[in-house]
């Protein structure tokens, strides 16, 4: 678990090195705020965000449950 934390930031971290380094205008990005298109696909990437999370917390109680019961029979 240790080592997927580190990973973790480390990706973090170098995304926001990265970020930072940009100082270019992004055409598209203002395009989209432009038209109201913007709104859309921050909805998009929120919902499948929010989904993804809900489908790991699930999937982490059920292999908590099936622990459970493996240390109880065993």
């Amino acid at each position: 678990m240790k080592r997927f934390s580190l990973i973790l930031v480390l990706v973090f971290f170098h995304s926001i090195i990265l970020f930072a380094q940009s100082n270019d205008e992004v055409e598209m990005a203002d395009v989209l705020r432009r038209d109201g298109k913007i709104y859309t696909v921050v909805f998009g990437v929120v919902v499948i965000l929010t989904a993804m999370i809900i489908l790991l917390l699930r999937v982490d109680r059920k292999v908590y449950r099936l622990e459970q019961e493996i240390k109880k029979g065993g």
